[in-house]
């Protein structure tokens, strides 16, 4: 069973391949596990492999060919990520509710000390 990190699965597998490509040790024209492969070897769905492909093919890391397979290619340079304006009006939310949570926790301790410091009495 594939073991839960916080982070999707198929974004993991992704760049682990962008890694391995980066690094030389997938060198372009290297063709890339099957779905059914990917599968096997890290325990998830079709879906999920399916998905960490595309997301491959989207950042330029891999070519697909119908009933070929998918092909290693280096991306000609960086591309920007490019998101919603919802996307980034919820980012910025998330950014306000981590540092508010930040906040309360050290809150949280600064009363805790207070209190392991009252006289214990009565």
């Amino acid at each position: 069973m594939a073991e839960f990190t916080g982070r999707a699965k198929y974004l993991e597998i992704a760049d682990d391949f962008k890694r391995r490509i980066r690094e030389g040790e997938l060198s372009p024209g290297t063709k890339l596990p099957s779905e059914t492969e990917l599968m096997s070897t890290h325990g998830v769905s079709r879906t999920v492999a399916r998905q960490a492909i595309s997301r491959l093919r989207e950042d330029g890391y891999v070519l697909s060919h119908q009933g070929k397979g998918s092909f290693v290619t280096l991306p000609d340079e960086p591309r920007p990520v490019k998101h919603s304006p919802e996307f980034e009006e919820i980012a910025g939310y998330l950014s306000e509710v981590r540092r508010d949570v930040r906040r309360l926790a050290e809150r949280m301790d600064q009363l805790e000390q207070l209190v392991r410091k009252q006289p214990q009495g009565d």
